[in-house]
C-alpha cells in the first residue's frame, strides 16, 4: 500500500531532481522525529477518542496507538526509531515516578500500622505466588521466577496516579490505592536490586558482579536522586514558593538526575522514584511541597505509553506464553484481593477489595525493568522474561480500566470529571 502512494512520488521527485541539484535525494525513510511526532498526535486523538465514545481511561488509547503503529504491527516506526527515543522515554518515566515518590507518606505508616499490616502481605503474597507459579507451574529457573516476581509484584505508578488524576479521584481507597502502590513499588525495586545479583550468580558464577552490581545500582540511584534532591531545594529556596521558576528548577533537576543515570547505567526509575521520596522528607521548610508538576504533564503519558506500547513485542508471543501470562496475571490478582481481605483494620471489606481492584494494573516500570534484566544475558533473558513482558502487555488494556472501575465504585470520582484529565 505504501508502496503505491510513494512510487509516483518517487517518480516526480527524481524528474525534479534533474532540474533542481538543491533537491536531496528521494527519502527512503520518514525522519525518525516526523514520524514519532505524527504517533504521539495518533495516540493523543485515539486516548481522546476512546475517552470520549467508550469512557475508557485515556492511558489505553495511548497504549494502543504504540501497539498499532509499532514494529508488531504496521511497524510504521522502526526499532531504531524506538531505540533513538528511548533518552524521551526515560524522561517521561523519570519525572512521572518522581511524583509517585513524592506521594509516599512514611509518616503515615507509623501513625497507621494496620495500613503497613496490609502493604507487607500484599508484598509478600504477591511475591511468593508469582515465584511459585513461574518455578512450578512454567518451568523458569529459580532465579528468571525470581525476577518474574520482583517485576510483576507492584503495581503500575504511573498509570495509577494518571487514572486517579483524570477521575479527580479523592477519598480513603484513593489514598490506599496511591500509597499502596509507591510503597510496592520501593518493595519491587529492592527486589529488582537484589534479584540482578542473583541472575549474575547463577548464569555467570562471577561473585565479584553478583555483590557489586546490586549495591551499584542502589547506592548509584540513591546518591544520583540525592544530588538532584539537594540542588533542587537549595535552588528552589531563592525562588518564591510555588512560582512557574520553581516548577522550572524542579523539572531541570529531575532531567538532570535522569541524564547522569543514564550516564552510569543506573535505573532512571528507580533514580528519580527516591529523588521523589527524598523531596518529600527532606524538604523541612516545605519549599518545594506544593510545586507540582502543570497539566503538561500528561504529554509525558503520552509520550511514554506510546513508546511502551510500541516497546512490546507481540510478534514473539504464542498461544502457550499467552495462557501463562494469563494464569500470572489470576495469580497476582487472587495474591493482592487476598492480602486486602486478610489484612483486617477499620476499613470495611468492599473498600479493602477495591483497593486491591485499583492496584491491579502492571505497566512501563515493569515492562523497563524486565528490559534491564534481560540486557545483562540477552540469549537467556529475553526469552525467560517473555512471561512478564506479555502480562504487562495485557494488562496495559485492562489495568487502567480496572483502576478506574475501582474508583467510581468507591464513590471517590467528582462528578464533574468527565470533562476533566489529560490534555482536553
Amino acid at each position: 500500500m505504501i508502496e503505491t502512494i510513494t512510487s509516483p512520488l518517487r517518480a516526480i521527485w527524481e524528474s525534479l531532481l534533474e532540474r533542481l541539484f538543491f533537491l536531496p535525494p528521494f527519502p527512503e525513510t520518514i525522519d525518525s522525529l516526523a514520524l514519532f511526532s505524527l504517533l504521539l498526535v495518533v495516540g493523543l486523538l485515539l486516548g481522546e477518542w476512546l475517552h470520549a465514545r467508550a469512557r475508557w481511561p485515556k492511558v489505553t488509547g495511548y497504549v494502543l496507538a504504540g501497539i498499532v503503529f509499532g514494529p508488531s504491527a504496521l511497524g510504521w516506526i522502526s526499532i531504531e526509531a524506538l531505540a533513538q527515543a528511548r533518552p524521551i522515554a526515560d524522561a517521561a518515566l523519570g519525572l512521572l515516578m518522581m511524583e509517585v515518590g513524592r506521594h509516599l507518606d512514611l509518616s503515615w505508616l507509623r501513625r497507621n500500622p494496620e495500613l503497613l499490616r496490609s502493604t507487607l502481605a500484599d508484598i509478600t503474597l504477591s511475591f511468593a505466588l508469582i515465584f511459585i507459579f513461574a518455578l512450578w507451574l512454567v518451568g523458569l529457573t529459580p532465579a528468571w521466577a525470581a525476577a518474574t516476581a520482583a517485576v510483576t509484584m507492584a503495581s503500575a505508578p504511573a498509570v495509577v496516579l494518571l487514572t486517579i488524576e483524570e477521575a479527580r479521584a479523592q477519598g480513603q481507597v484513593t489514598e490506599r490505592i496511591i500509597l499502596h502502590t509507591a510503597i510496592g513499588s520501593a518493595a519491587s525495586f529492592v527486589a529488582f536490586a537484589i534479584v540482578l545479583g542473583i541472575v549474575h550468580a547463577e548464569l555467570s558464577e562471577d561473585w565479584l558482579n553478583a555483590l557489586v552490581h546490586p549495591l551499584w545500582v542502589v547506592i548509584g540511584a540513591l546518591l544520583v536522586g540525592g544530588m538532584g534532591t539537594w540542588l533542587a531545594l537549595r535552588i528552589a529556596k531563592t525562588l518564591p514558593k510555588g512560582s512557574l521558576a520553581q516548577v522550572f528548577v524542579l523539572i531541570a533537576c529531575a532531567l538532570l538526575a535522569v541524564g547522569i543515570a543514564r550516564m552510569l547505567a543506573v535505573p532512571v526509575f528507580l533514580t528519580l522514584f527516591l529523588m521523589g521520596v527524598l523531596l518529600a522528607s527532606r524538604d523541612q521548610q516545605q519549599t518545594l511541597r506544593y510545586t507540582a508538576l502543570p497539566e503538561g504533564h500528561w504529554l509525558l503519558a503520552i509520550v511514554l505509553f506510546v513508546i511502551v506500547g510500541a516497546s512490546l513485542p507481540w510478534q514473539e508471543f504464542t498461544w502457550l506464553a499467552g495462557v501463562q501470562a494469563l494464569g500470572l496475571l489470576l495469580v497476582r490478582a487472587a495474591a493482592k484481593a487476598g492480602a486486602m481481605a486478610w489484612s483486617g483494620g477499620s476499613m470495611a471489606l468492599p473498600k479493602r477489595l477495591l483497593v486491591g481492584m485499583g492496584i491491579q494494573p502492571l505497566s512501563a516500570t515493569a515492562v523497563f525493568m524486565a528490559y534491564e534484566i534481560a540486557s545483562l544475558y540477552p540469549e537467556v533473558g529475553r526469552s525467560a522474561l517473555t512471561l512478564p513482558l506479555f502480562a504487562a502487555a495485557m494488562m496495559e488494556l485492562v489495568g487502567p480500566a480496572l483502576c478506574r472501575l475501582a474508583l467510581h465504585r468507591s464513590g471517590e470520582c467528582e462528578s464533574g470529571e468527565r470533562n476533566r484529565g489529560g490534555i482536553a
